[in-house]
């Protein structure tokens, strides 16, 4: 399934954009939970052209500058509602480089390991207060039917996902400190 086509739907749904803008959008509001990069994008947006998924009017900037904007057609429109409407089975579980070293860290003594679990902590704690910080611009939730209710439903799981893996870091770091103690 070409899932980045659906995203790139999503977001034409909310306004017409540039393959640069997409890629922004990429960068910025589905940057916790979805990456496309322009080598990604460009191809993808001709392929739901051909698809008449999209359409793209060229607007002239300065004398020869040229972007294609795309909009979202009604075919496009409804492919994209029939694929919202889809329910997913959990995938399995991504790629934790991180984890599988803490998986043979016995291979590692307990100043090494806690050294790595905190360079971890301060990593996913500068990720958490950056979350935090984008989460200011909802000081309520957002309208059900407004486009901002997804963003904001995102962001707090982000920031719990963020929360939790802190919170498993600090006890790995007790487990380790309690049996470095207890240690013959």
């Amino acid at each position: 399934m070409r899932v980045l086509k659906y995203a790139i739907l999503g977001l034409l749904i909310k306004r017409p954009m540039t393959g640069y803008e997409l890629a922004k959008e990429f960068n910025f509001e589905l940057a916790e939970f979805w990456h496309a990069s322009h080598s990604q994008i460009y191809p993808e947006l001709k392929k739901l052209n051909d698809e008449g998924l999209v359409t793209y009017d060229i607007e002239i900037s300065g004398d020869i500058l040229e972007a294609k904007r795309y909009s979202i057609t009604k075919e496009g429109e409804l492919e994209f509602t029939q694929w919202l409407h889809k329910d997913e089975k959990i995938p399995k579980t991504q790629k934790d480089i991180f984890r599988l070293r803490m998986y043979f860290s016995n291979n590692l003594d307990p100043k090494t390991r806690i050294h790595l679990l905190e360079n971890q902590r301060q990593q996913h704690l500068k990720r958490l207060n950056t979350l935090v910080k984008t989460s200011e611009q909802y000081p309520e939730v957002p309208d059900l039917y407004s486009d901002r209710f997804g963003d904001f439903v995102v962001l707090k799981g982000a920031i719990m996902r963020q929360e939790n893996i802190i919170e498993w870091i600090d006890q790995c770091i007790g487990y380790i400190e309690a049996g470095a103690k207890n240690k013959p």
